[in-house]
């Protein structure tokens, strides 16, 4: 491996733009901080731009990232781990990590032009549950993901980007209010199926359908808002034992959406 540049003085410009990015208090978020190798991975392949990638002296860079980052001339540098150790004082600190613009926010059209069901999480405001279900959607042929009322302002945060892997950028995550999300499945002519304990149907039904679906699960202390209730075309449950309360949201979508995998993947997401 070619031997990297490292910087070792705390004044150098990619040490300020780097504790710029980790502010928690920027009202305008143009570029964030990507964490770890394998979310690196995923952002760049998912066409996410670089300004530069870092990692710590102390730890080897991946040659998979190094090389990747070679191919797409994302330029690379170590950082002495005394400056990493005070850039992330107080969190978690990454071996490996980049600097990245956000892509323009994601927005109904670029999942009208995808062919997969479309996933709709009301009230759901758990970062980890978000993250994993990203990750199945993105995984199970679902062509995008309609956020309402989740308490995240931006697709760039970095508790969803960690959550998820990186995976955040390769599908469509749309934040929206309930009217227009409402709007959106009913003027894309879906059928909305809502997700709940004491459902019309069984999950296995959903397998039957060969039309793209729009499926709604709420939050599991509330369940889904009245708004989204009414405009159901029905409602589905999961058959369990008795004695369990629900399940956690990511594994209810992960059942739903593998009941429906032939179809999205047939219609290719």
């Amino acid at each position: 491996m070619t031997e990297l540049d490292t910087i070792a003085n705390p004044s150098d410009p990619a040490v300020q733009r780097i504790i710029d990015v980790t502010k928690p208090s920027r009202s305008n978020i143009k570029t964030t901080l990507i964490e770890d190798s394998e979310p690196l991975l995923q952002c760049i392949a998912a066409g996410v731009e670089f300004i530069e990638v870092y990692g710590s002296d102390s730890v080897p860079f991946s040659a998979e990232l190094l090389e990747l980052c070679r191919r797409k001339n994302i330029p690379v540098r170590l950082i002495d781990s005394s400056i990493v150790n005070q850039l992330f004082k107080g969190e978690r600190k990454p071996k490996t990590f980049g600097i990245a613009r956000v892509p323009r926010p994601a927005k109904f059209s670029d999942i009208a032009s995808r062919s997969g069901d479309v996933v709709v999480l009301d009230g759901v405001k758990i970062v980890g549950n978000i993250g994993a279900i990203v990750r199945t959607s993105l995984a199970l042929g679902a062509s995008g993901i309609i956020l309402v009322d989740s308490d995240i302002t931006s697709i760039a945060d970095r508790r969803l980007q960690r959550a998820s892997r990186g995976y955040v950028f390769s599908l469509p995550v749309v934040l929206a209010g309930r009217e227009e999300a409402a709007a959106f499945i009913r003027d894309s002519g879906l059928q909305m199926m809502t997700l709940s304990a004491g459902g019309e149907l069984s999950v296995k039904d959903l397998g039957d359908r060969p039309d793209r679906l729009a499926l709604l699960f709420g939050s599991e202390k509330t369940g889904p808002s009245a708004l989204f209730q009414e405009a159901s075309a029905a409602s589905v449950s999961i058959p369990m034992i008795s004695s369990t309360e629900s399940l956690n949201v990511s594994v209810s979508l992960g059942i739903a959406l593998h009941e429906r995998i032939h179809r999205n993947l047939a219609a290719g997401g």
